[in-house]
């Protein structure tokens, strides 16, 4: 593992709550509902079809039919960690990504959020970022968890950034962490700890409010300058 700044913490801690619960978070932009393979596959499936590159660091995908898909989607909907999302965006009303809890140990705090896919009516528009927030923040505020974790290859860059710029903190490279497809992963580890929470919480929402943006949807201040102001 790659060394990273280190967070030392004690003291008397609580688990969480449990796992999140089967229902669906909502927010302005977007709206997350518990995957139900039925309902959300041919959204999904044509949103994905026409960006094959979302599936280049994925497990899985690209597939090859709307059949093949529903089959990996019943898998998500049976499970319970990950506890698979289809992110809703309120503008179009369309399936148009996922997101899914994963890793889910509420006996030590500590859960992540990952598999994670935008497609481009998604990406680079205040519902992606909206989502994260509305799931760190169930984490966090609903739940009681202590530990919230992003965990990517080490070679997709996106990733890396976007973990930044919601505000975790870089822990480390596990080198030889898994096998993918067929070829070495090694995984670059993100943390966003609770008693970093409220400030991080506070730049979401700076950055969420309407006033944020002029006319034409532009942001005025970026999500990453509040939240490396709220780590100081």
């Amino acid at each position: 593992m790659t060394e990273a700044p280190q967070r030392i913490h004690g003291g008397t801690v609580a688990p969480a709550e449990g796992p999140p619960p089967r229902e669906a978070l909502a927010g302005r932009w977007v709206r997350l509902q518990p995957i139900d393979p039925a309902r959300h596959v041919a959204e999904l499936y044509a949103v994905s079809a026409e960006d094959p590159g979302i599936w280049t660091y994925m497990p899985y995908g690209p597939f090859p039919s709307q059949a093949a898909m529903t089959a990996w989607l019943n898998g998500c909907a049976d499970g319970e960690d990950p506890l698979f999302y289809a992110l809703i965006d309120a503008e179009s009303g369309r399936a148009a990504g996922m997101a899914s809890y994963l890793n889910i140990v509420p006996q030590h705090g500590s859960i992540e959020i990952g598999h994670i896919w935008f497609s481009e009516l998604l990406r680079r528009r205040r519902a992606a970022s909206e989502a994260i927030f509305l799931m760190i923040r169930q984490a966090f505020d609903g739940l009681g968890y202590r530990r919230v974790e992003w965990k990517c290859n080490a070679r997709n860059a996106a990733s890396r950034q976007a973990a930044l710029r919601y505000g975790f903190a870089f822990e480390g490279v596990f080198h030889q962490h898994l096998i993918v497809k067929g070829a070495n992963r090694d995984s670059a580890w993100f943390s966003i700890l609770d008693g970093e929470w409220p400030a991080l919480r506070g730049a979401f929402e700076t950055w969420l409010d309407p006033d944020n943006f002029d006319a034409e949807g532009q942001q005025k201040e970026s999500l990453s300058t509040l939240t490396a102001a709220a780590r100081g």
